[in-house]
């Protein structure tokens, strides 16, 4: 990413280009970014081709000001912050079911993100509900956010016995909890954006993919609550939790919420196949 793509997303996402790359510029970057860039899936159900390259994707976030699910999202945001002199590791991660299963591998992009200040820590502005502010990636006690109360620990055994690449506890597999729930397994090996193409491909393609059976499109408020378009479900949540949800009469009315809360204008509908 070169100079000037860099200071177009910072426009994006109403940031000043930061001087160094500190933990307090990444906590900054990472709360505007959630702000501002949704985190949406409508491209699988408008026919989009989704493509992790990093030209696509600043097309799309940047150049449309569109948003993007966890692989579009946290890859170009990593891309930034290389670019801004931030130290960016790409991670995989399997996401628990409803059940407390583990779903497929690399189901899920996060970043690792080292800072000039010593930081170290967990960014995701691709997992909807998450964290607002980075996470410490070394903490392993509970860590206060306004999206609730977080812990990174180190993960037992999976379904096959495994713990993670083994040798050493720094290699352990760790798994983020949003309070008593487990949200992702992170693997700590450093990958880069093509090894999420299968990915990818599965989560916006197969008919057990929770993306393909619905639509949604979500951001954070200034106030730390949510927004979030479901189909012709928009639903508003306060910082303290409280809901208000309202269903959009026509297709005018789905448009004009994706343009003015959203800032996504779109010329139809996203249809879901087989939605009843």
């Amino acid at each position: 990413m070169n100079s000037a793509q860099a200071d177009a997303y910072l426009r994006r996402i109403g940031a000043q280009h930061p001087a160094w790359p500190t933990s307090d510029v990444l906590r900054e970057l990472q709360v505007r970014h959630l702000r501002t860039v949704p985190f949406e899936n409508l491209s699988i159900h408008l026919g989009e081709e989704i493509v992790l390259e990093e030209k696509r994707l600043l097309d799309k976030v940047v150049g449309a000001r569109r948003g993007g699910f966890c692989y579009e999202l946290n890859g170009v945001f990593g891309a930034l912050l290389a670019s801004l002199g931030f130290d960016v590791t790409y991670l995989a991660a399997r996401v628990y079911g409803d059940e407390g299963e583990l779903g497929l591998p690399y189901g899920h992009l996060a970043l690792r993100v080292r800072t000039v200040d010593g930081g170290d820590w967990l960014t995701d502005v691709g997992f909807g509900a998450h964290s607002h502010y980075p996470l410490s990636f070394m903490e392993r006690g509970e860590q206060r956010d306004p999206g609730g109360m977080f812990r990174v620990v180190e993960s037992g055994p999976d379904a096959a016995g495994v713990r993670g690449a083994g040798g050493s506890r720094e290699r352990e597999d760790l798994d983020v909890h949003l309070g008593d729930e487990r949200q992702y397994r992170l693997e700590v090996r450093p990958r880069v954006l093509g090894d999420f193409a299968v990915g990818a491909w599965w989560q916006s393609t197969s008919p057990l993919s929770h993306f393909t059976r619905s639509s949604v499109c979500s951001r954070i408020t200034e106030e730390g609550g949510r927004i979030t378009l479901s189909g012709h479900r928009f639903t508003v949540s306060t910082a303290d939790g409280a809901k208000e949800v309202s269903e959009l009469g026509t297709d005018e009315d789905v448009l004009a919420t994706y343009r003015e809360c959203f800032g996504i204008e779109l010329d139809r509908v996203p249809e879901v196949k087989g939605a009843q």
